[in-house]
């Protein structure tokens, strides 16, 4: 293990797989099925979730936070496999009491340097700061000087999804249910965005079609650095890909631009037929004075 660490949890959704290459370490979040429980990621694949979430009289699933216990087995685990440093990046503290449980395994171990980085955000935002701390990291940045620098990054982050109904964030207690029976009454397509911490509705539209373009819209707003496409089961989303990087502003190596399946962390709160994408704008250029 290098000399700086990265660690992400699985609200990340970043494949098990491509973490281990990467060299990140994910801490699994819970995900229960009735009085079923597992580790994302480690008692219950991405397709296994999808499996089980839309069987017939399947049990709503709801999530859980990694425990503190957990994470301070992790850490310890990578200062034993000979890390100096740990920068430690997760889902928003506004969406889940994961950071929480990551600051307390921090205190338990006092004598470490662990730098924890809230995302503000959720899903594939994530991994992007997570792979950015790697590279960083392998170019012998501290990990004091990493934790800055995608605190500094993280208002340039933005998730935006279109979603075939309100209901699962209803569910998972993410808006209210008020908001939720608007978007039912008014049989709208609801694009949601994560900004900030916060989860809240960019737009309605009333067609998937409409949906879809609008989606596009929101997303090629500005200056693109990086993109994740991420969808839940949705047809057609190779294409949605294709027209984003045509569409999009600045110059995106289109080779890079992946295509991601929600896991079952943030899953559970999207539902099936959901398309999106996790952009990391271009940093705001802020004019010099005087």
């Amino acid at each position: 293990m290098g000399r700086v660490a990265i660690f992400t949890d699985s609200a990340s959704d970043l494949d098990p797989a491509d973490a281990a290459a990467a060299g990140i370490t994910i801490v699994p979040l819970i995900v229960n099925f009735g009085s079923d429980s597992f580790k994302s990621g480690v008692d219950m694949s991405t397709q296994e979730f999808w499996d089980r979430m839309t069987a017939p009289d399947a049990p709503f699933p709801t999530t859980a936070a990694s425990s503190p216990g957990d994470f301070r087995d992790a850490y310890e685990e990578a200062f034993a496999g000979g890390a100096e440093a740990i920068v430690s990046i997760h889902v928003a503290s506004t969406l889940s009491g994961t950071i929480k449980s990551s600051q307390i395994a921090k205190d338990m171990l006092p004598n470490r340097e662990i730098h924890i980085v809230d995302s503000l955000s959720a899903s594939m935002s994530e991994s992007m700061l997570a792979r950015i701390g790697v590279a960083m990291a392998e170019r012998g940045v501290a990990a004091a000087e990493i934790a800055e620098s995608l605190r500094a990054r993280v208002p340039d982050l933005r998730v935006y999804v279109a979603l075939e109904t309100l209901e699962y964030l209803k569910k998972g207690g993410r808006i209210s249910g008020a908001r939720a029976a608007i978007g039912t009454l008014l049989s709208v397509k609801p694009i949601i965005t994560v900004d900030q911490g916060v989860v809240d509705t960019a737009d309605r539209v009333r067609t998937r079609a409409k949906a879809r373009e609008r989606l596009i819209e929101l997303i090629c707003a500005r200056p693109i650095e990086r993109i994740e496409i991420l969808h839940t089961l949705t047809p057609d989303v190779e294409a949605f890909r294709d027209e984003v990087i045509d569409r999009a502003i600045g110059s995106i190596d289109r080779s890079t631009v992946t295509i991601g399946l929600v896991g079952p962390s943030v899953g559970p709160h999207l539902g099936p037929g959901c398309l999106g994408a996790a952009v990391l704008y271009e940093a705001a250029q802020v004019p010099n004075e005087g």
